[in-house]
């Protein structure tokens, strides 16, 4: 006789990417795979990803993936090795969603709309006879012989495999309310410390309701301190008391665990000194008798031009061709280097995701199951690991749910 395969129940927490990606590979003829959920519906913070359009994934190989995680990418080789970028394009065009790529190769539905990727998952989860139960608030759990029980408000589940996928603790209103850090607490995990990623900066200058309505686009913006430099390319926004945009979220995923942050903007990353100094030059000759401040509309958006000359020492009012050379320099410094008051991050609740989690120290990188209670696995943005913006984190979380469900399917 060959041998039997034992037939599982297995319970996930959490119907956000990585749940219900999970859910969706992992159940068969064989498990019974149940989705829990406090929300009254699936993808709650799916919906609001990408202003409403869903950056599944983005359209790079493996190596240029890993190059944009920022936390522990070499825990994640494996996982993204077995699902890779390509793999959610496939999946999402061969099920009833045509996927398009965009700038940065961001990856989005063919419509725009956030809830045809998650109508997909759901459709998907339904066909894999998934039983998804929302409204499903996890009051406790418990681990009694070699099963968990999970208590919600009026039930109670029994599992063979217990699986987090709560995510973080961004965006509360999602449900991402940090549950999943508790229960990893519960069974002896370290979870590191938390930090707000892929979010506003905040600045102390202060902004006009005419710069609310602009984008920056094609700028640079460097951060530094003693030990740290790194600089953006790509476009920004203001709001007020802070900037936004995508160089601005990836940015504050790379210093939230920085101090002493000096931001400097770069209005023409494009040119070098050499060449902006001849550009000004010509305009000089071509307008001798018009000012600074006409200058500048030739080099900046008209909205920001208040806000450049208040926050330097440039007199707008000087006439071209009395222009100095030492003056003349020192505007092409700040146009190069237009310095913003960094006032640190937006609170966590306003990031996109969450930094810190789950150590992954503690966690198997082939299947995402717990070095430390057998039967108990981690996926999705609850782990300690998170990327730049443009579609690394969901596909993160597709990653790692569908090892761990290679993994539960394998035993």
């Amino acid at each position: 006789m060959g041998n039997v395969r034992r037939k599982m129940k297995i319970v996930c927490i959490g119907a956000g990417a990585s749940g219900l990606f999970f859910a969706l590979n992992c159940a068969d003829e064989d498990h019974e795979v149940i989705l829990l959920d406090s929300n009254l519906k699936a993808g709650r913070k799916m919906y609001i990803s990408g202003k409403g359009r869903c950056n599944i994934t983005n359209n790079c190989d493996t190596k240029g993936f890993i190059q944009n995680v920022i936390r522990n990418p070499k825990f994640l080789y494996g996982a993204i090795n077995r699902f890779k970028p390509s793999d959610t394009i496939d999946f999402f065009n061969e099920h009833g969603c045509p996927l398009k790529t965009e700038r940065g190769n961001r990856v989005f539905p063919v419509s725009d709309r956030s809830a045809d990727i998650i109508d997909c998952l759901v459709t998907e989860c339904r066909k894999k006879k998934v039983d998804i139960r929302f409204n499903q608030k996890v009051m406790k759990i418990e681990k009694k012989d070699d099963n968990f029980v999970v208590f919600t408000r009026d039930q109670r589940y029994i599992a063979d495999k217990l699986v987090i996928a709560t995510g973080g603790k961004s965006y509360p209103s999602t449900g991402s309310t940090g549950d999943g850090y508790i229960y990893a607490k519960q069974f002896g995990h370290k979870v590191t410390e938390l930090k707000s990623a892929l979010c506003p900066i905040m600045i102390k200058e202060t902004v006009s309701n005419d710069m609310l309505k602009m984008t920056l686009k094609n700028v640079s913006l460097t951060a530094e301190n003693d030990h740290f430099r790194k600089t953006i390319f790509g476009d920004m926004e203001f709001l007020k008391g802070c900037i936004t945009g995508p160089i601005v979220l990836s940015m504050s995923s790379l210093i939230n665990r920085e101090t002493d942050v000096a931001l400097y903007l770069d209005f023409k990353p494009a040119l070098d000194d050499k060449k902006l100094d001849n550009r000004l030059l010509r305009e000089i000759q071509g307008s001798p008798n018009r000012d600074i401040r006409y200058l500048l509309t030739t080099l900046v958006p008209r909205d920001i031009i208040e806000f450049f000359i208040e926050n330097t020492d440039t007199d707008p009012e000087i006439p071209l061709h009395s222009l100095t050379k030492e003056t003349r320099q020192q505007l092409l410094y700040d146009l190069k280097h237009f310095r913003l008051s960094y006032q640190g991050l937006e609170d966590i609740n306003k990031g996109i995701v969450t930094s810190g989690g789950v150590d992954v120290n503690e966690i198997d990188p082939k299947t995402m199951e717990s070095k430390l209670c057998e039967s108990l696995y981690f996926i999705g943005e609850v782990l300690d690991v998170d990327a730049l913006t443009g579609g690394f984190n969901l596909q993160i979380a597709l990653s790692t749910a569908y090892s761990c469900a290679q993994g539960i399917l394998s035993e």
